[in-house]
């Protein structure tokens, strides 16, 4: 048993990808069968304490890590989940408009927003592992996404006011034609048997409930396509890469709820945002020309650029009344 536990796995020991499943696995459990085990509205107060808690587990466990593999993994780490972080908070906006779209009661977004966060561990490891094989067997595929961090955050510059048409979605356009779909929610549920208009027999419906959920779950493939580049740029230590991504989400879900009542006052936000995959899509190509940039300097360039970010929106939104219809700065079409 011992010999298993220490045998390699993807470049760390056996153990310690035990000991982050079994964390983020007592944090689901924890969280749906005892904080949310009935349907009910959360308010910005409890949401910004659920989010506490995770950012401190997050912390915690990037501690230790910085301690058990050394100050360079625990830079990454840190630097890793600070990216997905700031990254992912552009996944509100976006969220928002579905529940919105879907017109999901409050009490029961907290349910999609769960159970997506299931889909989302296997995504982001599918994507990681395909990324990390990638580079291992051919080096120049990580220009190839530098290019395309620096591509994308021009983007995002540029389309400052772009907003996504969710009724022209080719997935929710596909959804309805293969699938019954309930006019209005049926509760919390993803499914329900209901009689077939035509036949009068009793047949598999969908609600809008589950087109919410597999939305959210591919608005969420479309922004990893640029946010699992920007850390393999930092580290391709899959590890360290899948920790800080799966961390900086459970702790985004959380702050959810928050978030989406104040996402008005973080409009600059965007522009800092594309100014850090602006820098860590060129840092891949200044290797070459001033060297490998330390770790150090990207978290430090990295949480510069956020924190500007937030305190000019804070600074340019002050005295706005509540939030207006949400717009959303996109890194991919949805």
């Amino acid at each position: 048993m011992t010999d298993f536990l220490q045998a390699d796995l993807l470049g760390q020991a056996v153990w310690l990808w035990l000991a982050f499943i079994s964390i983020v696995a007592a944090l689901l459990a924890f969280d749906l069968g005892v904080l949310h085990k009935d349907d009910r509205e959360i308010g910005v107060k409890e949401s910004l304490w659920l989010s506490c808690g995770y950012i401190a587990v997050a912390a915690i466990f990037g501690a230790w890590l910085w301690w058990h593999l050394g100050p360079q993994r625990g830079i990454e780490y840190f630097t890793g989940y600070l990216i997905e972080k700031s990254l992912s908070m552009d996944n509100v906006f976006v969220i928002a408009m579905i529940f919105t779209f879907f017109s999901i009661p409050r009490h029961y977004q907290h349910r999609v927003l769960f159970w997506g966060i299931l889909g989302v561990v296997v995504l982001r490891a599918v994507m990681i592992g395909l990324g990390v094989a990638l580079i291992s067997q051919f080096a120049w595929v990580l220009y190839i996404f530098g290019a395309f961090l620096v591509l994308t955050g021009i983007k995002m510059l540029w389309m400052a006011d772009h907003e996504p048409n969710l009724e022209k979605n080719v997935v929710l356009t596909w959804l309805r034609k293969v699938m019954r779909v309930t006019p209005q929610a049926r509760g919390n549920a993803f499914f329900v048997r209901e009689p077939d208009p035509a036949t009068g027999k009793p047949v598999m419906w969908a609600t809008p409930l589950f087109l919410a959920l597999c939305m959210v779950e591919f608005v969420d493939l479309v922004f990893a396509v640029d946010s699992v580049p920007a850390i393999l740029a930092i580290t391709d230590d899959t590890f360290i890469v899948y920790t800080s991504n799966i961390f900086a989400i459970l702790g985004l879900r959380a702050l959810y709820f928050a978030l989406a009542a104040m996402i008005h006052r973080f409009a600059y936000l965007k522009y800092a945002l594309a100014l850090v995959l602006m820098f860590i899509g060129s840092k891949i190509f200044l290797v070459n020309i001033v060297g490998k940039i330390p770790a150090v300097i990207s978290l430090s360039v990295t949480a510069t650029l956020i924190a500007g970010g937030v305190l000019v929106s804070l600074y340019k939104t002050r005295g706005q009344p509540g939030a207006k219809p949400l717009r959303s700065l996109p890194r991919g079409q949805s």
